[in-house]
């Protein structure tokens, strides 16, 4: 009886040991790029709408984005990051602006 006990710890020892360390999962930021076309007041509205930044915030991020010609808009995991640039190019696109947005790793 004692042979089985010791054979049992021993197998769960190597299961263990073989089990595969998960990290955290890795963040993606939402880059929003300047163009010569979308006007200022409505990159801050769309900053505001989906990013839900607040006016002053979204103001100093649009400029941000218009002097440096691009602009980080937050860092989420990868399905957020990816639905909030869709997004933010679903809505320049249907107000008729050429604005793009892309998701880099951070």
């Amino acid at each position: 009886m004692s042979d089985k006990k010791s054979a049992d710890n021993h197998d769960i020892g190597i299961l263990d040991r073989d089990k595969e360390k998960i990290g955290k999962p890795r963040k993606y930021k939402v880059i929003l790029h300047n163009d010569d076309f979308t006007p200022m007041d409505f990159v801050v509205v769309l900053i505001h709408y989906v990013f839900k930044k607040d006016p002053k915030t979204a103001y100093r991020l649009m400029m941000d984005i218009h002097e440096k010609g691009r602009g980080m808009m937050g860092t989420y995991s990868k399905e957020i990051a990816d639905t909030k640039s869709t997004r933010c190019n679903a809505v320049a696109r249907e107000s008729g602006y050429p604005l793009m947005s892309s998701v880099e790793p951070a």
